[in-house]
Formats: C-alpha cells, sequence, structure tokens
C-alpha cells in the first residue's frame, strides 16, 4: 500500500480552484433570473377549492393516438411540477410522446381552512369528481389511472373501491407495504405520535416534511450535492437544471392535518393497505378488488421507496394481468434522468395501448 502523502501546497491549490469554481458559480447564478417550471403546454378543465385538473396538449399540436385518457394523480407532500421539470425531462411530454391523452390533478397549496381534510375528502371527494369530468369530457365510463408515491397509495385506494371507473391502473414508486425492514421513512413514522403533532399544529408543515426526507441521507442530500455542483455552475444551462431541482425539493406545500394523521395511522403505523383492514370513509379498501390490468414501476435504487415495500402489490391484488417494471435509479431519477425519460414512458405507453 502506497503511503499517503501530504502536500500543503497541493491543498492549497486545490482550495483557490474550488474557489475560483464557487466565484464564478456565483456570478452564473446572479444572472440566471427566474427559474422555470412546467414546461409542456395545458389547459385547466376543473377547479374546486385549491384543486385544479389539467389537461396538457402536445407542443407540436399531435393528437392523443390511444383513446382512453390517463389521469396522473401525485403525491400531497410536493409540487407536480416534477412530473414537467423542463422539456427534456418530463413524463408528461414523454407519455404525450407516447400517444396517450394526458390530465393531471395540482392539490394547490392547503391553509388552515383544510385542516380537517381527511382521506375520504381526497380520495372519493376530489378524485372521484375528477374522475367523473374526464369521463364527461371523453363520454366514457373508465379511465386510465397513474399515481405517483402517495398519490399511487390513494391511487390504489380509489381503484380498489371505484373499481368500474378504472379501466388500467399504473404505479409508480408506489409505497403498498410500508413495514419492509428496510423502509427507514417508516421506522421513523411509527414512533410518531401524530395524534399530538396534529391536534397541536393543525396542519403539518412542508418545511418540517422536507427536513424528515433531506436527514434520510444527510451527507449525501446537505452537504456533498452541494460540494459536487461547484464543478457544474459555470455552467448556465446546468445552474438552470440544478436550480429547477432545487425549488422542487423546497416546494413543499403543508399538509391537511386530518388526512395526515390518517396516512400515519392506517398505512405507516398500522400498515392497513397489505393486511386488508384500510377504509376510506364508508368504504373498506380491499387490494383483490383490482381486477384491471395493473402495471407497478419501482425504481431499484429508491430510499424513500424501497423495491420490496412496492413489490409487494403483486401477492395481494385480485388481477392475473400484473406487469412490474424495474428501473434502475433513484425516486427521484425515474422522472428526471434521461434514462428515464427513453424507458420509461415508452414502456408505460405501449403497456396501456396493448389493453386499450
Amino acid at each position: 500500500m502506497a503511503a499517503f502523502e501530504f502536500r500543503p501546497d497541493h491543498v492549497t491549490q486545490e482550495m483557490l480552484d474550488y474557489a475560483k469554481k464557487l466565484g464564478e458559480g456565483m456570478d452564473t447564478l446572479s444572472k440566471l433570473g427566474p427559474i422555470e417550471t412546467g414546461v409542456t403546454p395545458r389547459d385547466a378543465v376543473y377547479a374546486e377549492d385549491k384543486l385544479v385538473l389539467y389537461r396538457y396538449r402536445h407542443p407540436d399540436g399531435g393528437r392523443p393516438l390511444n383513446p382512453v385518457p390517463v389521469l396522473i394523480v401525485y403525491a400531497l407532500v410536493n409540487r407536480p411540477y416534477m412530473t414537467d421539470l423542463q422539456e427534456n425531462r418530463s413524463l408528461v411530454r414523454g407519455l404525450l410522446d407516447a400517444g396517450l391523452d394526458v390530465y393531471l390533478i395540482d392539490w394547490g397549496y392547503p391553509d388552515y381552512a383544510d385542516r380537517y381534510l381527511a382521506l375520504d375528502d381526497y380520495i372519493n371527494g376530489y378524485i372521484d369528481r375528477c374522475v367523473d369530468t374526464i369521463c364527461r369530457q371523453h363520454q366514457r365510463e373508465r379511465i386510465n389511472l397513474l399515481g405517483i408515491c402517495q398519490g399511487g397509495t390513494f391511487s390504489l385506494c380509489y381503484a380498489a373501491t371505484h373499481v368500474r371507473k378504472v379501466s388500467n391502473l399504473v404505479t409508480m414508486v408506489t409505497p403498498v407495504d410500508f413495514h419492509t425492514p428496510d423502509n427507514m421513512l417508516s421506522r421513523w413514522a411509527q414512533q410518531i405520535d401524530v395524534d399530538l403533532a396534529v391536534d397541536a399544529m393543525g396542519n403539518v408543515p412542508g418545511e418540517l416534511l422536507n427536513w424528515t426526507f433531506l436527514t434520510l441521507k444527510p451527507f449525501r442530500l446537505m452537504t456533498q450535492k452541494y460540494v459536487d455542483t461547484v464543478d457544474v455552475l459555470r455552467d448556465e444551462t446546468a445552474a438552470k437544471n440544478f436550480m429547477r431541482m432545487e425549488k422542487w425539493i423546497f416546494d413543499s406545500p403543508d399538509q391537511a392535518g386530518e388526512a395526515f394523521r390518517e396516512f400515519v395511522k392506517q398505512f405507516f403505523q398500522d400498515n392497513r393497505l397489505v393486511n386488508g383492514t384500510a377504509r376510506v370513509g364508508d368504504h373498506a379498501v380491499k387490494l383483490d378488488n383490482l381486477t384491471m390490468p395493473v402495471l407497478n414501476v419501482y425504481a431499484t435504487e429508491d430510499h424513500l421507496v424501497p423495491p420490496a415495500a412496492s413489490r409487494a402489490l403483486k401477492d395481494h391484488v385480485g388481477t392475473r394481468d400484473y406487469t412490474e417494471l424495474a428501473f434502475r435509479g433513484g425516486h427521484i431519477g425515474i422522472y428526471v434522468s434521461g434514462k428515464a425519460q427513453k424507458q420509461v414512458p415508452p414502456a408505460i405507453g405501449a403497456w396501456l395501448d396493448d389493453r386499450t
């Protein structure tokens, strides 16, 4: 083994080089201007309270080839423009390119007036009325549903209790079994006195949840990322890409208190989705009611929703038409990496086309 040689002159030069890169990067950042997100043309087709339902249009004017519209149900925790971050990093654009007619629910920013919204309001209320709006628009009885992360769990609950309104179900990085041994987020949530938290705060601050997610990988997400970024900030395009991600990461809406309470208790703490005891309002949620075709997309390096937590779905659905798609990447990379753009949207489009 070669002996380690400490050279003060080398260290000094590295520090000078780093300082120079940092200065040039700060100069680039100061000239960027507003950071835009959400690049695909869209139209608001329905609104209720804080919610807006959007329908996307292909930038090139192309018309959808698949006659069955698809509704994207995103999580409450972050903003849904992650699915349409920029021109070359857009799940929405990829789905449009695959010939799909794409709708998306934007939940907005809950305030104190929304603290008593429950899972029943979100799933049997908002989602169901959005589905009815799309069905009327297209004169159809059923649509395709695509749920992402927590929105995937919502979509499982909705599809299991409104079977006649869902033609095909796609879930992406969706937690199903919340008690797998490698689920660090769930281990933390299981120890929370959620009643005390909600009773004290009303709505749960988005900043608090964001801090929780960052501390799952504190060195990588709060230190190393910014050290590495110095090497690319001198390039304006790279700097804008970085700032779009930063904007999304820290754009965290507050969580409606009662819905948060229910979600933590039923799923993180009691694991009711897989043990068959989940309830949303008056509806019992039974995953074996999922008799429609199901495509389950998961990320192999996901630290928020480990693959085992998502793949558990195959043991509980009531359909024989169950398919899994593994993406070699992480929870965020499945939407924004170049590799994901080439693999995931075309695969979803082809899978849905085969079942139209």
